[in-house]
């Protein structure tokens, strides 16, 4: 069963073009790993949000321990907040099945 994953990220005003740079270079990375159906950056007003979708837990385990996301660390120290705020979710369909699917 597919996994979806969304991290709020809050940079300091300061670091938020290094932060979306930092992401804008994972994307590609993370797209080529197994099992990732989506990975996209989204902007608000004082947060970004990644929201990304996995084929199955096992590739999201895989991808945590993944170049691109190692790679993120030392690239947002000084430049967020706070750690991300990462929420693993299970998609919930509603109605027909073969619409629920995301």
């Amino acid at each position: 069963m597919s996994v979806v994953v969304v991290a709020t990220i809050h940079p300091t005003p300061d670091g938020r073009a290094d932060v979306i740079a930092a992401f804008e270079a994972a994307v590609p990375l993370v797209h080529a790993e197994p099992g990732c159906e989506l990975y996209a950056l989204h902007e608000g007003e004082d947060r970004l949000v990644v929201v990304e979708k996995w084929a199955s837990a096992e590739d999201l385990s895989i991808h945590s321990r993944a170049a691109a996301l190692a790679e993120l660390g030392p690239k947002l120290a000084g430049k967020v907040v706070s750690a991300p705020d990462v929420q693993v979710l299970t998609p919930h369909p509603a109605g027909r099945p073969d619409l629920g699917k995301i």
